[in-house]
């Protein structure tokens, strides 16, 4: 059986925050486990220990937030069952890291409800039944939390329809999760970062870490960031010479296709490839610079511009 960490009743997100700071909630799991599209093990490292700058919430968190009771309560409707909400962050009786926010409990049943939103582009991920691995591993921690044996997700696709799953406790998986997630907080602890992952998550993350240069600064990179370099280098070859091998077969098949719009393979039904036609409209910079009007309509943007000289690595 869980233990209240602390209640969350009229609690504002930036406390919210720093609580969920104090372990590893059900969101996270999936990222730890390298298994989130949105968040790397990296990312969360550093929001755990508050050197990542905290993020606003984007609209999609933002409607997923209003339309959970909603959603949450066409779930009850549609399967007769009746739920409670429980304000409050969870803990592992046994692994005190382990922390969860549920966002309904079954009333009669020893099981959680898990609320999400999606926009239409999401619904082949549920399609046949299915559902998406970083949700199995967030039902699994949070039941490994609560002690509960099943775990129910509703999940309101594009607005207009409802899909419902049902997912029973798997203890095999609950340990290799603790196992995974003793070892991230252990990192935590001791500030030991984990590698970066290459994902877009972690490019993210390292821009909201770092988003500006300081004027003037330099650092000494260690002795193997050396082969860092050469395996980068390396690297940029084998991606040149793919691409250059993608460029001639997409000439061979568009010199295949001519002048046509699609194109198929001999007995298929859906076309293979599409070449059609595009105009699009661009704002002529010129002519507003022209007019005394190009400065009232642009504004600065700050980013960094990553650039590797590599002339400079054999020196």
């Amino acid at each position: 059986m869980a233990t209240v960490l602390t209640p969350t009743t009229d609690m504002d997100r930036e406390t919210w925050l720093q609580w969920r700071r104090r372990g590893i909630g059900s969101s996270d799991a999936a990222a730890i486990c390298g298994l989130s599209p949105w968040r790397s093990p990296l990312a969360v490292y550093l929001d755990k220990i508050g050197e990542l700058p905290d993020e606003e919430p984007s609209e999609a968190m933002e409607w997923g937030v209003r339309l959970e009771p909603i959603v949450a309560e066409a779930w009850a409707e549609r399967t007769g069952k009746k739920i409670r909400r429980r304000n409050a962050i969870l803990q592992h009786p046994q692994y005190p890291w382990m922390l969860a926010n549920v966002d309904r409990f079954v009333v009669g049943e020893n099981a959680v409800l898990e609320v999400k939103t999606t926009s239409a582009f999401g619904a082949d991920a549920w399609a046949d039944g299915a559902v998406p691995d970083h949700y199995v591993i967030q039902v699994q921690h949070q039941m490994a939390v609560t002690g509960c044996e099943k775990a129910y997700l509703a999940v309101l696709i594009g607005g207009n329809h409802l899909e419902c799953r049902e997912i029973e406790r798997d203890e095999e998986l609950i340990a290799r999760l603790i196992e995974i997630e003793a070892e991230f907080w252990r990192r935590v602890e001791e500030r030991r970062p984990p590698e970066p992952d290459g994902s877009e998550a972690d490019a993210a993350a390292i821009r909201r870490l770092y988003p500006e240069s300081v004027e003037g600064k330099t650092v000494i990179l260690p002795p193997d960031a050396r082969e860092l370099l050469e395996a980068r280098r390396a690297a940029k070859a084998d991606l040149e010479d793919a691409q250059a091998r993608l460029r001639a077969i997409d000439s061979r098949l568009q010199a295949l296709v001519g002048d046509a719009e699609a194109a198929y393979l001999p007995g298929s039904s859906k076309p293979v490839v599409t070449w059609k036609t595009v105009i699009s409209q661009r704002v002529d910079t010129e002519a507003l610079k022209a007019a005394g009007l190009y400065e009232a309509y642009t504004k600065p943007s700050v980013s960094r511009r990553w650039l590797v000289k590599e002339d400079a690595i054999n020196e």
